[in-house]
């Protein structure tokens, strides 16, 4: 695990690629699935796509590994919970600058599925220490859950595929 940077962001690396591509294909499975949620509809895509997670298993083992991470990260061995969602970015596509204190979160994350070339960066806007990501598939970012971000237009010819979730203390 890597030490949070100045922005507080602590960059981690999953090796699991066959995990990484159960996850993958289960999430193209229920993409248009009706059990599917998806919200925040903006530049002709949707920001957020939450399938049913009862359908999902995949997921089970990746959250385990993000967990851990996170009571690592947060020096705790307290009983955590996951919330998760998935983003989709098809070329041209970006994200605009947000943060994700809406409730009681501890830590913010992304876990990188499906990274093309040239498909955006993940940017921690700081003032004078604005920090860039250029993420690989695999890559996991763990930030506090108000510092501001973005992702920069996907300017591949391929869609990007993320996890992002929040962690929080279990309910």
């Amino acid at each position: 695990m890597s030490s949070p940077d100045n922005t507080g962001v602590s960059c981690h690396h999953i090796n699991n690629l066959q995990l990484l591509d159960a996850v993958r294909q289960r999430f193209e499975q229920l993409l248009d699935d009706e059990s599917t949620n998806k919200t925040h509809h903006f530049d002709g895509r949707f920001e957020n796509i939450y399938p049913d997670k009862s359908r999902f298993p995949e997921m089970d083992q990746l959250s385990v590994f993000l967990l851990d991470l996170a009571r690592q990260r947060l020096g705790t061995e307290a009983e955590l919970q996951l919330g998760y969602w998935f983003n989709l970015m098809g070329p041209g596509h970006t994200t605009s600058l947000h943060t994700h204190e809406e409730n009681d979160e501890l830590l913010s994350g992304v876990c990188y599925l499906q990274v093309p070339d040239e498909s955006g960066d993940i940017v921690f806007p700081a003032g004078d220490n604005t920090h860039r990501l250029t993420p690989q598939t695999g890559d996991v970012y763990l930030f506090s859950p108000s510092l501001p971000h973005l992702v920069e237009k996907n300017c591949s010819s391929e869609n990007r595929l993320s996890v992002a979730f929040n962690i929080g203390p279990r309910r």
